[in-house]
């Protein structure tokens, strides 16, 4: 194996499905670590993992560990990785990057003051069909972007014991889904020169279903529909003057697309063949920068994680959600 030596902070799905990409990719998991001893053990058994650490403490004092994936609820995100970077370590840590701005900002405060890469783990930036949709938009194959269009919708529970209902866990379907067409509209067009949003609240203040949209410095509109209580078609548009991208189920993983002319003629074609979920074009291209010697990524850098975070934040004081301990 090759790169660097990864080790993995919490046990739970998040991390599972990461570890399974790693070693689809051949990267070298070194370690792991837990609150629960028990689940480290675990975990390393299921992986590979020589290092099974009992805190996060002891983890992040590895020394045969060079970057640390931070898997916890976001709550947790930026103690978790500022612990990291001030023990020397790179951190990819799991979207959303942390529940607000000032915490983003913590992180690569952090990152900066120690040298080291702190990286949002918005794996959707790093799969194969996005890298190719930005080629296509770069080449001005859609002429003018108008609208861009996504939502990201899944009926998963209403339970208000869940922590995607739970405020003092961050819950809601902003930050833990919203967060995908958010962070597309940055890609595609850019930040936002205004911002208008709309909710409906669950029972806990939590947010259930938001609507979004955006003007954008070009003049063209963004818009969402984010939804924890209800499955859509969870499909993306780039619509210009000259084409149109119409990406299909599920598009912020990966799928297939197709670039369509104003005539309904089919320019391109794509389709996906990756293995695995796509996680490790993230992995990949973390240890590429890291063996650059640089510190930033240059798909999405840490002040553009930071200004998205602040974007969520505009949409969270618009809807009226607040998480426990923010002024």
């Amino acid at each position: 194996m090759t790169g660097l030596r990864w080790g993995i902070l919490a046990t739970g799905g998040i991390a599972h499905a990461f570890a399974t990409d790693l070693r689809t990719a051949e990267r070298d998991i070194v370690a792991v670590g837990s609150r629960r001893e028990e689940a480290s053990r675990s975990f390393a058994a299921e992986f590979g993992i020589p290092h099974a650490h009992a805190s996060y403490e002891a983890l992040v004092a590895d020394p045969d560990v060079d970057i640390l994936y931070i898997a916890t609820p976001h709550p947790f995100h930026a103690e978790n990785a500022i612990l990291a970077l001030e023990h020397g370590k790179h951190v990819l840590v799991e979207k959303p990057f942390t529940l607000n701005a000032p915490e983003a900002a913590s992180i690569r405060d952090a990152a900066r003051a120690n040298g080291l890469l702190a990286m949002e783990a918005m794996w959707t930036r790093y799969l194969p069909h996005m890298i190719r949709i930005r080629e296509i938009l770069a080449a001005g194959t859609l002429g003018e972007i108008r609208a861009v269009f996504a939502d990201h919708t899944q009926k998963i529970t209403a339970d208000p014991s869940h922590r995607l209902n739970a405020l003092d866990l961050g819950g809601g379907a902003l930050l833990d889904l919203g967060i995908y067409p958010i962070s597309f509209f940055w890609d595609i067009l850019g930040a936002p020169s205004s911002v208008a949003a709309r909710a409906r609240l669950a029972a806990t203040g939590a947010d259930a279903d938001v609507a979004t949209i955006f003007t954008h410095a070009s003049g063209a509109i963004s818009t969402s529909i984010t939804s924890s209580r209800s499955a859509g078609p969870n499909t993306a548009h780039i619509i210009g003057t000259e084409a149109r991208i119409d990406i299909d189920r599920t598009w912020y993983a990966p799928t297939s697309f197709r670039v369509i002319a104003p005539d309904g003629t089919v320019i391109e074609d794509y389709v996906s063949d990756i293995a695995g979920r796509g996680m490790q074009f993230q992995a990949l291209a973390a240890e590429e920068i890291v063996a650059r010697g640089e510190t930033d990524s240059p798909l999405l850098g840490i002040d553009e994680t930071v200004a998205i975070m602040a974007t969520l934040d505009e949409i969270r004081t618009q809807i009226g959600v607040r998480y426990p301990g923010e002024k």
